[in-house]
């Protein structure tokens, strides 16, 4: 009997021990509030306000042209400006080509920016729940998080949120 009280006893203080240390953060909350996010952020709406500025040019460029065309073409032959139409025409095609470049690389850079972002915020909270003695820590987005619930004391999003920041202090 004295046996199986000391084995109760081990088995217990064992299971104690060995408690699973579990928490959460609002993921939507990370990259909202990362002053990695609000920089990456700012420096893709400079580059698309740069690229916005440069097709704005051309089309300014081009309607100049189309509107001295229109004013030109009762005194034109049929045959310049037939020519004419179909030079506006193949810059008015070139410009929307260039759009859709312009447009196709903002996208992909904005992808590329959040990938690694996610990845940087990744391996921050791994290094972070390793440091704090966290086995798990779960990501919740706003209200179709993972997490249904989860005590408030849980919630280590704010103290992730303020290290995260002093660590991209420390990179600049």
């Amino acid at each position: 009997m004295k046996k199986i009280g000391i084995i109760l006893i081990l088995t217990i203080s064992l299971i104690s021990c060995t408690q699973t240390k579990i928490a959460y953060v609002d993921v939507e909350e990370l990259m909202k509030e990362y002053k990695g996010t609000k920089e990456a952020e700012a420096g893709m709406k400079e580059k698309s306000d740069k690229l916005k500025s440069e097709l704005d040019s051309l089309v300014a460029g081009w309607e100049a042209k189309a509107r001295t065309y229109q004013s030109k073409m009762q005194k034109m032959s049929p045959k310049n400006r037939a020519q004419r139409e179909q030079i506006l025409m193949q810059e008015q095609q070139a410009i929307g080509q260039r759009q859709q470049v312009i447009q196709q690389q903002v996208q992909k850079e904005g992808q590329e920016s959040l990938k690694a972002l996610s990845k940087e915020i990744n391996d921050f909270v791994k290094n972070y729940a390793k440091e704090k003695g966290y086995n798990f820590v779960l990501g919740t987005t706003g209200e179709n998080g993972t997490v249904m619930y989860g005590e408030e004391k849980a919630d280590i999003t704010d103290d992730v949120l303020v290290q995260l920041n002093k660590s991209y202090k420390a990179k600049e």
